[in-house]
């Protein structure tokens, strides 16, 4: 039995306790005025070098506003809006990436048990620990949605009325993308995924006491039905709480993309905490042939989600469609560090790294693997949202570290917690000795 210890509660706790720090600095910080706004933007420019075109624009829009003319007052509300988002964006980009983790964990072992497979019960209670972060940050993430529907920020422009009564494009959408609608699905989703979640940890638990194979058969038929509700509702996730924020743009290919940059982050986490965990007396069963096979299987999604952001990418491109092309040229024009080095660390490195089979099964091989991709996946989280929600506004600061210290210490200080709750090994497997002697 895992025991959780002091200086993992501490790690955990004071990342917490800094993360919340960084992210109170960023509310504080954030405008609470239009003139404030006007005030960072042009102070800004003054620290860049440049002249605060800014503030000659403001003031032509001040000599518009005294002849009634009102448009240049909704560019400053706009400006306005992407700074008082950037706290708000923050604490999601970093809230979604963490739980799409759990989410995408729940999602492979649900993979493992349905087709099942003789080679990884040994990593099963890893992967259960795993998904103890999915109800929690769950509730996270569909909290900081509440607060966009209350109108706390700006992110999804589609919940403001008055901007619904006066673009088409999203008023034709309406029937869908309606605040009652959007909370119920979201509740329903995670509804769905936690249900899976305690019913398949509940069967596991029970089965390494039993005398038969009741249970697991139990776990394989719930993971199979599961599988078919997880890739419908993982779409329409990946709709709801992320391609909305753009609402005027769609790809047909953002569901397959959101679960590949989900399932590879997933998997690097198992591997890392695998590793982890054998490095400090546990999982002594598990060899370098279930190592291999989670950096195989980081390489192959790797590569698979550097095909889908090419599909996506090269058929918009090619296409040249206003309504689409605008959505790369906002990352191409105003996010290129990200954008770019989402692609190298992503793919390229992963790729060069892992490609080989003998560094497969070399354990700093694969972490150092492992904390390019995560660190790759969370920008290419960052660069899914904050391009619509902050525009050309956006900075790495304390803000966005704070949030991501925040809601690592608590991913870390819960999945622990999930492993003391059961033996490391489920002993009762019906596939428990195929896995102990899996050589590749």
């Amino acid at each position: 039995m895992f025991t959780l210890t002091n200086k993992i509660k501490t790690f955990s706790i004071a990342l917490i306790v800094l993360g919340l720090l960084g992210i109170a600095y960023g509310f504080y910080s954030a405008p609470s005025t239009i003139e404030e706004a006007k005030q960072i933007v042009a102070s800004s420019h003054h620290d860049d070098g440049h002249a605060s075109s800014y503030d000659d624009h403001s003031n032509e829009d001040k000599g518009h506003d005294e002849h009634g003319d009102g448009h240049e007052m909704s560019h400053d509300e706009h400006v306005f809006h992407q700074l008082a988002n950037r706290p708000w964006a923050a604490i999601y980009v970093a809230a979604f990436f963490f739980f799409m983790i759990s989410l995408g964990t729940l999602a492979f072992y649900a993979i493992q048990r349905a087709a099942q497979a003789g080679w990884s019960p040994l990593l099963f209670r890893v992967m259960e620990g795993i998904t103890g972060y999915l109800l929690p940050g769950g509730l996270i993430v569909l909290v900081i949605l509440l607060f966009s529907a209350l109108h706390f920020n700006h992110m999804f422009i589609w919940m403001d009325p008055e901007v619904v009564e006066h673009d088409e494009i999203i008023r034709n959408k309406s029937g869908y993308l309606n605040i009652p609608f959007f909370l119920a699905r979201g509740v329903f989703y995670l509804a769905g995924w936690s249900l899976y979640r305690y019913l398949s940890r509940k069967f596991s638990i029970a089965q390494d006491k039993a005398n038969d194979n009741s249970n697991h058969i139990k776990n394989f038929k719930l993971s199979a039905g599961f599988l078919a509700f997880f890739l419908v509702t993982e779409s329409m996730m990946s709709w709801d709480w992320i391609m909305s924020i753009d609402p005027h743009w769609f790809s047909t290919l953002f569901g397959w993309y959101v679960f590949a940059s989900m399932i590879v982050s997933s998997i690097t986490v198992i591997a890392l905490l695998t590793i982890f965990l054998k490095s400090i007396g546990y999982l002594e069963k598990v060899n370098d042939n279930h190592m291999h096979d989670l950096a195989k299987f980081m390489f192959g999604f790797s590569v698979f989600w550097a095909y889908l952001w090419f599909s996506q990418f090269m058929l918009i491109w090619y296409a040249n469609i206003p309504e689409e092309v605008t959505y790369f040229i906002t990352r191409l024009e105003d996010y290129q560090l990200p954008f770019f080095g989402m692609l190298v660390m992503n793919f390229i490195l992963p790729f060069l790294i892992l490609i080989n089979s003998d560094f497969k099964r070399l354990n700093w091989m694969i972490v150092t693997a492992g904390i390019i991709i995560l660190i790759g996946h969370y920008m290419d989280v960052f660069n899914m949202i904050m391009p619509s929600a902050v525009g050309d506004q956006w900075f790495f600061g304390i803000p966005e570290l704070g949030s991501v210290m925040f809601f690592s210490g608590l991913f870390i200080y819960i999945v622990f917690s999930s492993l003391t709750k059961a033996p490391l090994e489920a002993s009762g497997d019906p596939f428990k000795k195929e896995s102990e002697k899996f050589v590749y």
